[in-house]
């Protein structure tokens, strides 16, 4: 299968976006984490061969619509998650956490059936192996206590992420915890 690698300014850095033939997005990486797209390409799929292209107009329009403040915009894109069974799980979970809300590592451990508390390291891991930043919005889930944590591509873009989303306030780490059943 042809992959094509294109590239997408944005407000917290450059963007890198794998796609294929049917427009689906397979990653998306900050341009500053060139060598973790092609690992983890290779890792997935055995190859990181990639054709350069211009950004499909459908996942170019999606992303200027949600950096312009349209928080859905990213919602209906379609995404290929070719990782273990529980990162899948992880991932479609984290497509159904809302924008402007945030759960926990240990909340979304729990909402997947998960009832030993250390499934939240896993769920952590999982969710740290997310090869499509912000359309998988890994950046919403934070510490129990409110805190930013681990976030792949830098705490400075997942803060800016949760800003620009109001899913907290400028310059404070305290989050509005999402009230989703099960999360």
């Amino acid at each position: 299968m042809q992959r094509f690698l294109s590239h997408i300014e944005s407000p917290p850095g450059d963007l890198m976006l794998v796609s294929d033939a049917q427009q689906r997005l397979h990653a998306l990486e900050f341009a500053d984490h060139r060598p973790r797209l092609h690992r983890g390409l290779r890792d997935r799929y055995g190859s990181a061969d990639l054709i350069e292209t211009a950004a499909p107009a459908s996942i170019a329009d999606a992303m200027t619509r949600y950096f312009s403040g349209e928080l859905t915009a990213l919602d209906s894109l379609p995404v290929v998650m070719a990782g273990s069974d529980l990162e899948e799980k992880v991932w479609a979970a984290l497509r159904r956490i809302p924008a402007g809300t945030t759960t926990s590592y240990g909340k979304l451990a729990r909402a997947l059936g998960f009832e030993d508390p250390r499934a939240a390291i896993d769920i952590g891991a999982a969710n740290g192996a997310n090869p499509i930043a912000i359309v998988v919005p890994c950046h919403r889930v934070i510490a129990s206590n409110g805190e930013l944590k681990g976030y792949a591509w830098g705490l400075h873009r997942k803060r800016w992420l949760l800003e620009h989303e109001k899913a907290i306030a400028l310059t404070r780490e305290v989050a509005q915890t999402a009230t989703l059943p099960g999360f």
